[in-house]
């Protein structure tokens, strides 16, 4: 490896380190990986790529060899889903300036190309990671090496080497969950990384036997890969040590379902944000209390909650404010949408919550998902979970839809066993909460709409709702 090399955030990559792509099951140790991202890296250069370039390939290796490669050669990575639109690219090109498009069908110029310059410092923008929909205007966070570097750190001191020996990711590596938290963290301990990113229906009766085979010790997915896994794929015979869950709200009974599926109890309900490089708290179901929302003590850093009297509080109920290492740098080209990021020096989460004496974090909902009932505020996620924990509803989604009276009204779609009454749920729900949070409308689904990331749209949700009928 390059003197270079070890001066990028690879030097925290452990040389024992191994990767393998399940579907072709082809393997690499890191020291064949660091030669592939050198060779790579004299061709971008003889290509004059610099400035930035977008990252597209659709197999795992070569994705990350390109985000490397493009470091050595002094160039900032966008990272986008691989199977974005000639449309799309168009607009994540606009956004981002980008020099060229490194995909399967190799490198194509986008842009003037320049004589590229030497590798990335600490702290030059190094890495794009577009959190919004690429069809409207792209959001694009950036991070350093400095910051993904220090979100690696804290994920290792929290966690711990061993038991991210022999690990799997079932998330696409085009957002920070999958690539930061799933990736960097697990070479970084020197672990074997199985990569298996968004397998399909067809494949996932296989996730139970592959746990097994590998002698998996580790992995990090959303509460929509689990419903599925659970559904679809026999139980492994031998239980991981530790399990993370993130990037959507986790119910209590999903929680508990997890760990008696797996045989695994330490599994840990995650809260992270792509501004944070990835988790920065979370929770273990072997907590005595642990309950729908509860994400722990930070990992690094600190958390207080903005207050409706704009005070900021150590402690107390409000809008989840975090200070991190991992912080990103801001928003790409979007000055007032980073200041508007921040009270102070404070990233503003956008969640509601509460932090209790012992500095843990209690999440409620996101502020832009709260249903405003006559001036009553009921948080979306709380409805979500609610309807998760009936024994026929497989998944929820709650939304506001108009009322003449109130303003707005509580509804939700639901992906339901065979035979689900819905007035019955409706009573059910009756008898669990507030009369203002029952659902005056319930809309049976097939599948809740999701993103490329696996995470619930509520907009698109709420059209695809709509558009199905009436309700009930």
């Amino acid at each position: 490896m390059t003197a270079s090399m070890r001066s990028m955030l690879l030097s925290l990559l452990d040389e024992r380190a191994e990767m393998v792509e399940h579907r072709t099951q082809t393997a690499t140790d890191l020291k064949s990986f660091a030669n592939a991202v050198i060779a790579r890296a004299d061709e971008l250069r003889d290509a004059g790529i610099s400035g930035a370039a977008i990252v597209a390939c659709r197999k795992p290796l070569d994705y990350l060899c390109d985000i490397f490669a493009l470091w050595e050669t002094g160039t900032m990575a966008v990272t986008v889903n691989p199977a974005i639109t000639p449309e799309e690219r168009r607009n994540v090109v606009a956004a981002t300036g980008a020099s060229a498009l490194l995909d399967d069908d190799g490198l194509n110029a986008t842009g003037v190309k320049t004589s590229a310059a030497g590798p990335l410092g600490p702290d030059d923008p190094a890495l794009v990671l577009m959190t919004s929909g690429t069809t409207g205007r792209p959001k694009g966070i950036v991070h350093t090496q400095r910051s993904l570097s220090a979100r690696v750190s804290l994920n290792l001191s929290a966690i711990g080497a061993g038991d991210l020996q022999r690990s799997l990711c079932v998330l696409p590596l085009h957002f920070g969950h999958g690539m930061i938290g799933n990736v960097f963290t697990v070479l970084a301990a020197g672990g074997r990384l199985v990569l298996w990113p968004q397998p399909g229906l067809d494949e996932i009766g296989g996730f139970g036997p592959l746990v097994d085979a590998e002698r998996l010790t580790f992995m990090s997915s959303t509460p929509t890969f689990w419903t599925v896994a659970m559904r679809l794929s026999p139980r492994p015979a031998q239980a991981m040590r530790r399990v993370h869950v993130g990037s959507a709200p986790l119910s209590l009974p999903q929680w508990r379902a997890i760990a008696e599926w797996t045989g695994c109890s330490r599994v840990f309900n995650m809260y992270g944000m792509t501004e944070t490089a990835n988790w920065f708290a979370a929770a273990s179901l072997e907590e005595a209390d642990a309950a729908d929302g509860l994400v722990g003590r930070p990992w690094g850093g600190a958390v207080a909650v903005l207050c409706e009297d704009g005070g900021v509080r150590r402690e107390g109920v409000g809008e989840i404010l975090a200070a991190t290492p991992s912080m990103m740098n801001g928003y790409l080209g979007m000055e007032e949408e980073t200041s508007a990021a921040f009270h102070g020096a404070w990233l503003r989460t956008g969640d509601t919550g509460r932090i209790d004496a012992a500095g843990r974090i209690t999440l409620v909902g996101r502020i832009k998902n709260e249903i405003n009932r006559g001036g009553v505020k009921i948080p979306a996620e709380e409805i979500d979970m609610l309807l998760e924990r009936h024994p026929q509803v497989r998944e929820a989604c709650a939304f506001a839809i108009p009322d003449p009276v109130a303003g707005e009204a509580v509804a939700a779609a639901v992906v339901g066993e065979e035979g689900l009454d819905i007035p019955a749920l409706r009573a059910w729900c009756r008898e669990r909460c507030r009369a203002e949070a029952v659902p005056m409308r319930l809309f049976v689904m097939t599948a809740i709409p999701r993103n490329d990331r696996g995470k619930i749209v509520r907009a698109r949700v709420r059209e695809a709702a709509l558009a199905s009928g009436p309700g009930a």
